[in-house]
C-alpha cells in the first residue's frame, strides 16, 4: 500500500498511520479482543471490510487482492459473524479510497470513486466472501453502502443509481448512516427531538423510491451508524440524546428497518461532544466506563419492547407512542413526552379488560440548562455530575392496576417504558 493515503477533502497530506487486527497495542482494539468483547457481553457483531483497499492497493489486481483478504477474514471468523458490510461511507471525500493516485494504480481505475465502480468492487468482494463462507459451511449476509438522502454533491447524488446499475440485486441488505442533526450545529432540544421521526421516515422513503426508480427489489435497511451531530452544549452526552434514541428506535420498528447499530461504545469526551455510550476515563469527575444517559434509554427499550410492532396513536402531537406485543401476550409501550410541560395521558388498550401496568419513567435533571447530563429513573438519580443512578437494575417499577383505561402522568421531557400484563 502507499505510504500516503489521498482523500478528497482539504486535509494536509502526511504519511498514513496504519493499525492492524492482529496486534497487542493497548491503545487499540485488536480483532481477537473484539471477539472476546462479544463473548463477554453476549452480543453479536457486524464486520465492515475495507473496500477502500481495492482502490489504493498497489498490487497488480488491487480489487481481487482486497476481495481475497476479505474472504480470508470470513474463513478466520469461522461462522461467528452473520452480517458483513463492504466498505464504510465510500462515497465520502473523508474516506480512504475515495481518491487515489492513478499513476500508482495497476488496473486503470479512475481517480475519484463512483457508485458504479463501488458496485463492481462490491460484486467481486461478495463472490469471494460467499465462496469462503461456503467452504466453512457458514451462512453470511452482505450489505452494500447506500446514500440515505438526496445530496447536492455529484458523487453522492448519483451513487445509488450507479451502484444498482453495476451490482443489481447482489446485496443482501442496504447499509446507511445518519447523524440526524445538521453538522456541528448548536442544535436546540426541540430540533434534536423532532429530527428523530422525520429523518428516519425520510431515509426509508428515499431508499424505497431509489429501488423503484432503478427497478431493484427492496432489501432490509440497516442503520449501522447513528447519533446526533449537535455540539457545543453537551447535547451528545445529555438526556435529550437519550430521548432521541427512544424516538429513533420506535420509529425504526414502525418503518420496518432491519437493524440499528449505535455509534459508538467509547470515544473522547471533548467537553460533551462525545458519541460514546460510556466514558472511557476522560470525563471530569466521572468514574471510568460510567454510562452516559443514552445507555439507559436504550437498555429500557430493549427490556420493554416486544417481538411484534403494534399500531398506536396519540391525540397530542407532543406525545409519541410506540406499542408492541410479546410472544406471551404481554404488551410493551414506550410513551414519550417531547414538550416542556407536564402532561396527563389516558392509555386505552382497545379491549375492555383489567390488568396491571409496570412503569419506569426516565427524566432529566436541572443541570446544564436544556441538556442535563443526569437522568432520573422513577425519581431516583445519582450524586455524580452525570449519568444515572448506581445499581439502577434494582429500582422497582411503579405498579398500577387498571380496568380498560390507565391514567398516567408524563413529566416534562420524559420517556415512559410500560409493560401491560
Amino acid at each position: 500500500m502507499p505510504d500516503t493515503i489521498l482523500y478528497g477533502d482539504d486535509r494536509p497530506l502526511r504519511k498514513s498511520r496504519f493499525s492492524y487486527g492482529i496486534s497487542n497495542d493497548i491503545k487499540g482494539l485488536s480483532l481477537d479482543n473484539y471477539y472476546k468483547l462479544l463473548e463477554q457481553t453476549k452480543s453479536e457483531g457486524t464486520i465492515c471490510v475495507n473496500a477502500g483497499y481495492a482502490r489504493y492497493g498497489l498490487s497488480e489486481k488491487p480489487v481481487t487482492t482486497a476481495a481475497h483478504y476479505a474472504a480470508n477474514w470470513v474463513r478466520y471468523d469461522k461462522g461467528r459473524t452473520r452480517f458483513w458490510e463492504i466498505g464504510n461511507e465510500d462515497y465520502g471525500e473523508w474516506q480512504a479510497g475515495y481518491k487515489i493516485d492513478i499513476a500508482k494504480n495497476k488496473d486503470g481505475q479512475m481517480e475519484i470513486i463512483s457508485g458504479e465502480l463501488y458496485g463492481k468492487i462490491f460484486r467481486e468482494f461478495t463472490d469471494s466472501m460467499r465462496q469462503a463462507a461456503k467452504e466453512i459451511n457458514a451462512r453470511i449476509y452482505i450489505g452494500a453502502t447506500i446514500v440515505e438522502a438526496d445530496d447536492k454533491k455529484e458523487i453522492k447524488d448519483n451513487w445509488n443509481k450507479g451502484f444498482f446499475s453495476s451490482a443489481g440485486k447482489s446485496a443482501d441488505f442496504f447499509v446507511i448512516h445518519s447523524y440526524y442533526t445538521p453538522y456541528e450545529e448548536n442544535s436546540k432540544a426541540e430540533n434534536i427531538l423532532n429530527s428523530a421521526v422525520r429523518v428516519t421516515d425520510n431515509m426509508m422513503s428515499h431508499l424505497q423510491q431509489m429501488c423503484l426508480e432503478n427497478k431493484v427489489t427492496m432489501k432490509p435497511v440497516t442503520l449501522t451508524e447513528w447519533n446526533i451531530f449537535a455540539v457545543r452544549s453537551k447535547q451528545q452526552t445529555s438526556f435529550i440524546n437519550g430521548m432521541h434514541t427512544a424516538l429513533v428506535l420506535g420509529e425504526m420498528a414502525k418503518q420496518q428497518y432491519g437493524m440499528a447499530c449505535r455509534w459508538d461504545l467509547a470515544n473522547a469526551y471533548a467537553n460533551g461532544d462525545d458519541h460514546g455510550l460510556f466514558n472511557k476515563g476522560d470525563e471530569p469527575g466521572m468514574p471510568k466506563w460510567s454510562a452516559r444517559p443514552a445507555f439507559y434509554y436504550l437498555w429500557y427499550f430493549q427490556q420493554f419492547f416486544g417481538d411484534k410492532y403494534m399500531e398506536s396513536s396519540s391525540a397530542d402531537t407532543a406525545i409519541v407512542v410506540f406499542a408492541s406485543s410479546f410472544s406471551d401476550g404481554k404488551k410493551g409501550m414506550v410513551v414519550i413526552n417531547k414538550s416542556a410541560e407536564r402532561k396527563v395521558a389516558m392509555l386505552q388498550t382497545g379491549k375492555k379488560k383489567s390488568g396491571t401496568a409496570f412503569v419506569y419513567s426516565l427524566t432529566g435533571g436541572s443541570d446544564n440548562s436544556s441538556f442535563s447530563q443526569r437522568i432520573f429513573i422513577n425519581e431516583r438519580g445519582t450524586q455524580l455530575p452525570a449519568g444515572g443512578p448506581e445499581n439502577f437494575e434494582e429500582i422497582k417499577a411503579w405498579k398500577y392496576s387498571f380496568n380498560n383505561k390507565l391514567k398516567i402522568i408524563l413529566p416534562a421531557m420524559s420517556v415512559q417504558y410500560i409493560l401491560i400484563d
